[in-house]
């Protein structure tokens, strides 16, 4: 069960806005969380957050969950005062009329609406399709360009404005779950095994610009070279209608992790993981991934250096990329415990070479 500190934090990193490419204040959120339990504390250049443990040992343990989120950058402000935008990361663009928003101004932080032509006024066909953002504008209630140019700069990002909700006994509902969720991961199991007994370093990483290609964590895994490396994301949950579970597989919201089995996916390190949610009876579930390769940390960190031991965890998500997306709390806490018990049996001599026993 989380404790008060823990669900506290969860919501103030989901409440943080932090664009890809923009992360300031989401990595000062979490710096400062992990910071009271880490070791060494630090954030490198590219603006990825790291916490360890243990730094001694020999064998490193990679944590990696994505803190970025995905949003809009101001492109252009007309005359009447309305500022024009772009796409940062992969928007549902039917989902983005009427959004409620901050322009990260500054100064500060700017709210204001995405707004669009009533739909009184559109043809028949236009109503059927999403409109083009190059369609869409913010209003923050300006009346000139000079006015908005007090306030806001061509390049500013904007976020979703934070929505942190709890959704009945075990679910929260917030814009930037993807992947907050995961990074929030990664800090609980570091707090867990701050009390621990380890024979590995441990590097929990708050990685940035997922959404932009997986950059963040191409940098991080290669600056810490680790021999052993979980991502924590979020997954498609198919516990609501059209969602295709021929497609994305069986998971629910509310019934464990999902660990994966695919390219990306350590065969050795998998049946560590399954033969610890044994012994501690965590429930998960299994997916063979949405695709053969790809779309998260896992690919990129496997590949670093010389070849890395990687396995993907997944938080059930219902509604990716949109600014309601929900989660259950039940699955975090799964993830933390089994993730723990994982990395506290580890001994400092561990090989993970596919078919030699």
């Amino acid at each position: 069960m989380l404790k008060s500190d823990s669900l506290k934090f969860l919501e103030e990193l989901l409440s943080s806005c932090g664009p890809s490419g923009f992360e300031i204040e989401t990595a000062a959120v979490f710096r400062k969380y992990i910071s009271t339990f880490s070791h060494k504390t630090y954030t490198d250049v590219v603006g990825n957050t790291i916490g360890v443990l243990n730094p001694e040992a020999k064998l490193k343990v990679m944590l990696a969950g994505h803190y970025d989120e995905i949003g809009f950058q101001v492109t252009h402000i007309s005359e009447e005062g309305l500022i024009y935008f772009r796409e940062v990361g992969g928007i549902d663009r039917i989902t983005v009329p009427g959004t409620d928003v901050f322009i990260l101004g500054e100064k500060g932080k700017i709210p204001g609406i995405i707004g669009k032509k009533p739909i009184h006024l559109q043809k028949p066909s236009d109503r059927e399709k999403a409109m083009e953002l190059s369609d869409l504008w913010i209003d923050i209630g300006a009346e000139s360009r000079k006015e908005v140019e007090k306030l806001v700069r061509i390049g500013d990002a904007v976020a979703y404005r934070p929505n942190y909700e709890r959704l009945g006994k075990n679910k929260i509902k917030s814009k930037g779950m993807d992947d907050k969720i995961g990074a929030f991961v990664v800090a609980e199991t570091l707090k867990a095994l701050s009390s621990r007994k380890l024979n590995v370093a441990v590097y929990g990483v708050g990685t940035v610009q997922e959404e932009l290609g997986l950059r963040g964590a191409t940098a991080s895994a290669y600056g810490i070279n680790p021999d052993i490396a979980f991502a924590i994301d979020v997954g498609f949950a198919s516990d609501t209608p059209s969602v295709e579970k021929k497609i994305v597989g069986e998971t629910s919201l509310g019934k464990g992790p999902v660990l994966a089995r695919n390219a990306d996916n350590n065969p050795v390190l998998g049946k560590k993981l399954r033969a610890a949610a044994k012994k501690y009876k965590v429930k998960y579930q299994e997916s063979s991934g949405y695709r053969a390769s790809g779309g998260t940390d896992t690919a990129v960190i496997q590949l670093s250096r010389g070849g890395v031991a990687t396995a993907l965890i997944s938080v059930p998500n219902r509604y990716m990329h949109t600014q309601v997306e929900v989660c259950d709390l039940r699955d975090v806490e799964g993830a933390v415990k089994l993730l723990t018990e994982t990395i506290v049996a580890f001994s400092e001599k561990e090989s993970f070479i596919p078919g030699i026993d």
